[in-house]
């Protein structure tokens, strides 16, 4: 059966389906199957990174990420070890993820936006010993963030920096990337990386991802290769993927959208992965669309938005376009039809998931009617179960409104070192639970109709409100604060900070972002400050968050940026 495709219990309208496939799930680990398609796409191109100018063919790849894996054993990286990786798009960012795949290593992703709170945080909750970094990228400091951090990272026993720029002060256990492959010729013979290759396992953990929730600092979900690689390999089933398409990644690596929708669906199909720029710019995109002749191109609706509106649009050749992905947030109808037919791409789908499986659940088909790839986020994934449930846990009848839960191969192994925080999210039988509303209609497509978790989800981006509390209350002039999303046109919401001031003080928006700026990202950062006397409470003395949602719509006059966002 065809991905996106589910299974109907004969006479059932419980909201409840099944992906039934024909192809089977692959049993390898991410190094083995990397290895095999190599050898039978070794002369077609693997990856284009069009800013550095680079472009590797699968033996090509292969090589590169053979000896940067020999060069992370010669600094003592064993099996099961942390390595994380702080950059923006690039080589090698993806030598990286399938060298630490081979050497049985977990690849800690670690969002380049994050900043000084947010790194040590991270490195020090996985425990990475060896971290491959960018110097720096735009304003963005990393060897003097890093700098900052280290001495609170006693594991942190190696940093591997990208870039041939001269550092104005040595950094303790860094050397260059090219350091790293010279490393590897003299003390690791290649039947070593073999070896160790063949210990490992597919139901291993292979990658660490930070997400934002609704209990303060981001969780580590933490995947295994079986996860990725076969979430990969049916993402690129659903859009028909040969190893004759070449796909423009323009999202980020450091997320599932880039590392398992762009990498992993590309390389289980042999296709060529093209990098348009270290991170989104609209007309980077396109030129590389155009130049690179690509037959698919990812986004979430603001990057298409963007993309659609350039001033220079018409100038670009888009006519190799044929597909693509398009997540991360609800598609106006509007822009699925100009996608569709002024960016050549009628078969452009839409995924539905999360980081903690791995990350699609639902996806649309390439030949679904425009309604649905607006109105729904599409049927369920090959090998999959999603049930709709009620707040007693009882499937909910077709078009009803529950919470979305999923099951099968795709589901995380838990949160790095947090059991109690596992089990608050994957019952008993192995459901992980979305925390979103959803309903699912008569032929199985399901309809994101709200949250259940208080997140904000700003273009595309989670964002957990009480992480951003729990820092803020380290503002001087802050007494108490509760953080809401509130609609905007641009990226769907944008936090909204309510403040109660201590005493005999004053706080307004520009000191709490110059208060955020450098500290967190600046996703993170509120872009609205209302200062309060106190909070809308329940009787029982909880905050209630809905009133204050409305009630900032009306002071910032939102109501129209309310109506334009998708539901």
């Amino acid at each position: 059966m065809a991905a996106g495709t589910a299974a109907e219990e004969p006479g059932s309208m419980l909201s409840y389906a099944h992906g039934a496939s024909s192809a089977p799930l692959i049993g390898e680990t991410i190094g083995a199957h990397f290895d095999r398609i190599a050898a039978a796409c070794g002369n077609r191109d693997a990856v284009v990174s069009l800013p550095q100018r680079v472009r590797l063919t699968y033996a090509e790849l292969k090589e590169a990420t053979d000896l940067f894996a020999r060069g992370l054993l010669a600094l003592g990286v064993e099996h099961g070890d942390r390595v994380g990786i702080w950059s923006t798009n690039n080589v090698e960012w993806v030598v990286t993820q399938f060298a630490t795949a081979k050497i049985g290593a977990i690849l800690v992703n670690v969002n380049p936006a994050y900043r000084t709170a947010e790194l040590g945080y991270a490195l020090e909750q996985s425990g990475v010993s060896v971290l491959v970094s960018e110097i720096r990228y735009k304003s963005s400091e990393y060897v003097e963030m890093l700098r900052e951090v280290r001495p609170s990272l006693p594991q942190l026993r190696d940093v591997v920096l990208i870039g041939e720029e001269e550092l104005v002060a040595p950094l303790e256990g860094a050397l260059r990337w090219r350091d790293t492959l010279e490393l590897a010729a003299p003390s690791v013979h290649p039947g070593r990386l073999a070896g160790r290759l063949a210990q490992t396992q597919f139901d291993e953990p292979i990658n660490i991802q930070y997400t934002s929730g609704t209990t303060g600092f981001p969780k580590g979900a933490t995947l295994s290769h079986h996860n990725i690689l076969n979430n990969g390999f049916y993402i690129g089933e659903a859009c028909r993927y040969t190893k004759s398409d070449r796909v423009c990644i323009p999202v980020p690596f450091y997320h599932c959208f880039g590392m398992v929708l762009g990498n992993l669906a590309c390389v289980t199909h042999g296709a060529a992965m093209v990098i348009p720029a270290a991170t989104f710019d609209a007309r980077a995109t396109l030129a590389a669309v155009s130049s690179e002749r690509c037959t698919s191109l990812y986004g979430v609706p603001t990057m298409f938005i963007a993309e659609l509106a350039l001033p220079e649009f018409s100038e670009f050749d888009l006519q190799t376009l044929r597909t693509g992905i398009m997540a991360g947030a609800p598609c106006p109808v509007e822009v699925m039809r100009r996608v569709q037919s002024e960016m050549h791409m009628p078969e452009v789908t839409i995924c539905y998931g999360m980081t903690e499986t791995s990350p699609v659940s639902t996806q649309t088909a390439v030949d679904d009617p425009v309604d649905k790839r607006t109105a729904t986020v599409g049927r369920v994934h090959p090998h999959l179960e999603i049930k709709i449930v009620d707040a007693e846990g009882r499937i909910v009848p077709r078009g009803t409104s529950g919470e979305l839960c999923t099951r099968g191969y795709s589901v995380m192994l838990g949160y790095w070192n947090a059991d109690a925080a596992t089990a608050q999210v994957i019952d008993a039988a192995r459901f992980m639970h979305t925390g979103d509303s959803a309903a699912m209609d008569d032929d199985g497509y399901v309809a994101i109709t709200g949250r259940i978790k208080d997140l904000v989800i700003r273009g595309g981006e989670n964002i957990s409100p009480r992480e951003i509390e729990e820092f803020l209350y380290l503002h001087p002039a802050i007494r108490d604060i509760a953080v809401v999303g509130v609609p905007d046109e641009k990226y769907g919401e944008e936090l909204c900070a309510w403040i109660v001031p201590k005493d005999a003080t004053t706080v307004d928006a520009a000191s709490v972002r110059a208060f955020c700026e450098g500290r967190i990202a600046h996703y993170k950062i509120p872009r609205y400050v209302i200062v309060v006397d106190a909070f809308p409470l329940t009787v029982t003395g909880k905050i209630q968050k809905y009133k204050m949602r409305e009630e900032s719509i009306v002071r910032l006059g939102l109501a129209n940026a309310q109506r334009s966002t998708p539901a």
